[in-house]
């Protein structure tokens, strides 16, 4: 049998919920999962119950053949005795101490050789030369996350946690450093937790997804699918995207993006976009449906297609068409009556460039 982490916990805080997570990770291949959700859905708590910060009142976390926690049982392996990697989301890097300094701080119980060869393999890992001597008040916001993700995996850990780990970077750095904190995770091949509450770091990190809301798992499983197919609606309002599809970029012109998707091309805004394996995420209200032969507006992209689905949902409508790949847009019912839709109506989708979000993705 493949060894997995397996969670099945209850931890309350009285007067706001009682986080009651169940799920299953496998651990080989070693895969990054992202726990997601809204501030106070409960991620930090279990991300704390895994690292041994946080006690719960019922149930048990094992990983692998190792029960950490039994309570039943009465078994409670201590944060050191897991061997847990663990960055907090302020780093909580030491002011005093150099960079070096503080990757060395939990390797003090090995011998001053080991230690300093530990050090210097850390340093180029994660690109640190020439600040050594440094203390973190002198780094960069994306140096500083570096130097607390070296502390984590300084003494290998089995299973790394990392709590919000771009949320303390500007908008600009937390896009430029999610594709290398993701190249990192592919590359040091550690089991991985990722709290975060942003989607395009959810669809840039994760192998595998745990949307969280008040204490509960309610949905997990890929990104694509979790963001494109929603479980329920409670589930689609936390995730807020409703077309998730996988594409390449073909082209760059001047900041737009050209995007190959099943086939169909479509103009995205692409300066930030680096590699060519991209997510292409558009919300539903940013489509425009038109009538087949209507006329063209000037919108970047015109996607012809059959309408394949159509839930009502009050006064809105979330239609789904078939351009190639499936799309969703929201209309009113007002616009629905206008355009006459049925079941394999002919229409055409119109969505500027602007709204057209490209995530990066591993292949």
């Amino acid at each position: 049998m493949a060894a997995t982490l397996t969670v099945d916990c209850r931890k309350t805080f009285p007067g706001r919920f009682t986080a009651a997570a169940q799920l299953t990770l496998p651990l080989d291949p070693p895969r990054v999962l992202i726990l997601f959700g809204p501030s106070g859905s409960g991620k930090t708590t279990l991300l704390r119950c895994l690292a041994g910060l946080e006690w719960p009142e019922e149930g048990r976390i094992q990983f692998g053949s190792t029960t950490w926690v039994n309570v039943g049982g009465n078994i409670r392996l201590s944060p050191q005795t897991r061997r847990i990697g663990y960055m907090p989301q302020d780093y909580a890097l030491f002011p005093t101490h150099t960079v070096s300094g503080n990757i060395e701080y939990g390797l003090s119980d090995l011998p001053t050789a080991v230690r300093q060869e530990r050090v210097r393999e850390l340093i180029t890992l994660l690109q640190l030369q020439g600040l050594e001597e440094a203390k973190p008040a002198q780094l960069s916001g994306g140096q500083q996350q570096r130097v607390a993700l070296a502390r984590a995996i300084a003494r290998r850990p089995q299973l790394l946690l990392l709590d919000e780990p771009l949320s303390a970077l500007d908008a600009p750095t937390r896009s430029r450093l999610s594709g290398e904190l993701r190249a990192l995770l592919t590359q040091l091949q550690i089991p991985s937790v990722v709290v975060t509450h942003d989607w395009a770091e959810a669809l840039t990190l994760g192998d595998v997804i745990a949307v969280m809301q008040g204490g509960r798992i309610l949905q997990f499983g890929s990104p694509q699918d979790v963001f494109s197919k929603p479980a329920n609606a409670e589930v689609a309002q936390i995730v807020g995207i409703e077309t998730v599809v996988q594409g390449h970029v073909v082209a760059n012109d001047n900041g737009l993006a050209t995007v190959s998707v099943s086939g169909i091309t479509l103009k995205a805004l692409g300066t930030d976009v680096k590699g060519s394996a991209v997510y292409v995420c558009i919300r539903a209200e940013d489509v425009l449906l038109e009538q087949a032969g209507s006329g063209v507006t000037s919108a970047r992209n015109h996607l012809s297609g059959l309408v394949t689905e159509m839930l009502p949902q009050g006064v809105l409508v979330t239609v789904t068409v078939d351009c190639g790949f499936p799309l969703r847009v929201v209309i009113t019912r007002g616009a629905r009556e206008e355009l006459d839709l049925k079941i394999d109506s002919a229409v055409v989708a119109a969505i500027k460039a602007g709204a057209v979000h490209l995530v990066p993705r591993s292949v």
